[in-house]
């Protein structure tokens, strides 16, 4: 198979790196040498500019879309026209505009669409999904997901105010990039709506036009309501998530990689840790696995544009903003 990364910033090279690692070699990259990163790694691979040159002279099978957020659709779609299968990082873009037209372009070519939410392959995660689906802590209630971090210290080798997250203009601010919250809510709870939303510039970051903190409040379908905390200035970081239910309690936390369980039957809690030597990398090496099967048309996507598109209008509705 034929991929064409298009952004080479630190995602699209972890991609890059992941698909070597999983045997991949017909690699293309489309980009407009304004990565940060030095350009050694990418040394040796057909490199083009313009999209539709690329897009002509190489036929990809498949496209990773791994720009900024604001530039996403104006590669997705003319990639899907161009009938290449779609890993479109998170989130699919910084609004609305133009989703209908993917849409269009990907059902018309037969695209199949992988939403780039990693935290869907995090082991213990999917083990939390588990234990709700088998009915675990009974009728889930209540949700609290808190995901604090510090702008500056993402990227060391990048003047923070000049990254994607930090401006208005490529489609930044904390609730956009830190969305996975939002859709692994709906992975685990199922279909939700925003009940509120308070999102504001709070610390002394220099943004550009972007909010740093967001409290949001969600509706699930079930019955479940959920609160949201993201923030660009948490130091030491925090991720983690509480589930009540009506018999028991579920814990997750992103530091330490456990999952814990306290059944009102038992008393007492259960722990399910990470794999032995699980490390960051392998939720992006599992979706890049599961990928190469969707690609093969093997498997289903377990992030689908539907999926992409949802948590997307929960990202806008927050915002104050959908469309």
């Amino acid at each position: 198979m034929r991929f064409l990364i298009a952004g080479l910033g630190s995602i699209g090279r972890r991609h890059l790196r992941n698909l070597l690692a999983l045997g991949e070699r017909d690699i293309v990259l489309y980009r407009t040498h304004r990565s940060t990163l030095p350009d050694e790694e990418l040394a040796g691979f057909p490199t083009e500019t313009d999209l539709q040159t690329a897009l002509r002279r190489y036929r990809p099978d498949a496209v990773i879309v791994a720009n900024p957020t604001a530039l996403h659709l104006a590669v997705a779609i003319p990639a899907a026209r161009a009938g290449a299968h779609l890993l479109l990082e998170k989130p699919i873009a910084h609004d609305l505009t133009g989703v209908d037209e993917l849409r269009r372009s990907v059902r018309e070519n037969g695209v199949r669409v992988l939403v780039g939410f990693q935290f869907r392959f995090h082991p213990t995660l999917r083990r939390v999904r588990q234990w709700l689906t088998e009915g675990a802590i009974g009728r889930p209630i209540f949700a609290r997901a808190h995901w604090g971090e510090y702008l500056p210290g993402w990227h060391p080798w990048e003047d923070y105010r000049q990254s994607y997250a930090a401006r208005a203009d490529l489609g930044g601010g904390v609730v956009r990039t830190l969305s996975h919250p939002l859709d692994y809510l709906r992975f685990l709870l199922g279909e939700a709506d925003l009940a509120w939303a308070f999102t504001a510039k709070l610390s002394d970051l220099q943004l550009q036009g972007v909010e740093d903190t967001a409290e949001i409040g969600l509706r699930f379908k079930n019955g479940a309501v959920a609160s949201v905390h993201l923030n660009y200035h948490q130091r030491p970081p925090a991720h983690h998530l509480t589930v009540l239910g009506t018999q028991g309690t579920i814990r997750w936390e992103y530091a330490s990689g456990e999952a814990r369980l306290w059944r009102a039957n038992v008393g007492e809690w259960e722990t399910s840790p990470l794999p032995p030597n699980w490390e960051r990398n392998a939720m992006f090496l599992a979706e890049m696995r599961h990928f190469l099967q969707v690609v093969r048309g093997e498997a289903e996507p377990i992030c689908t544009l539907e999926d992409g598109i949802a948590a997307q209008r929960l990202v806008l509705s927050a915002l104050g903003s959908e469309q």
